[in-house]
């Protein structure tokens, strides 16, 4: 993985204005704030369709927030790939074991700055568990998870609260699911 994205001193105020003038068009709007020396694993949920993608890189970016995102290895086909991977994107392969774990908290360990968006699904189909990998990373980097969400019922997308794991995976993954018991995706039968 490499550690770069899109930051040009012209290109990235520009994608930010367009990602702002998108979401008052849409109707949506970005809640949160900007983060100072950003370090953490970002959670977008709940993840229920091809949209959602797309309006949290919008919020992500009307917020000023410089992210990874791990994705599907077919988004990066040619001839859309080597945008993707501009845009931040980590291409995962989810039919293959790889070490995405170990080699994400390497990252941390190598980066004071470093943000992870991790769809916690990691499917935008109905699931009735998430993937802990995202808690993995943020447990074994010493770093805390950011809460990422997009709400079709208020048409809101955003960054709420921090969360920091205390290494009981069980526990902790009930106080992160209840954050998102209200929050209702752009499919809500797929929740």
């Amino acid at each position: 993985m490499r550690t770069t994205v899109f930051c040009t001193p012209i290109v990235t105020p520009f994608l930010r204005w367009i990602a702002a003038l998108i979401m008052r068009l849409i109707g949506w709007k970005a809640v949160g704030k900007e983060i100072e020396n950003p370090r953490f694993v970002l959670i977008g949920a709940p993840h229920t369709s091809n949209w959602d993608f797309p309006l949290m890189l919008l919020v992500v970016l009307e917020l000023r927030l410089q992210v990874f995102w791990m994705g599907k290895h077919t988004l990066f086909r040619f001839p859309f790939g080597w945008f993707m991977k501009w845009l931040g994107g980590i291409p995962i392969n989810r039919s293959k074991s790889h070490n995405v774990v170990n080699d994400t908290v390497r990252l941390f360990r190598e980066n004071a700055n470093l943000v992870v968006l991790v769809p916690p699904e990691g499917t935008r189909k109905k699931v009735t568990a998430w993937k802990s990998g995202f808690y993995h990373i943020a447990n074994n980097a010493g770093v805390p998870i950011l809460m990422g969400f997009v709400d079709a019922s208020r048409k809101e997308g955003g960054l709420a609260d921090f969360f920091y794991p205390t290494g009981d995976l069980e526990a902790d993954m009930q106080k992160i699911r209840s954050f998102y018991a209200d929050k209702k995706g752009i499919r809500p039968e797929n929740s």
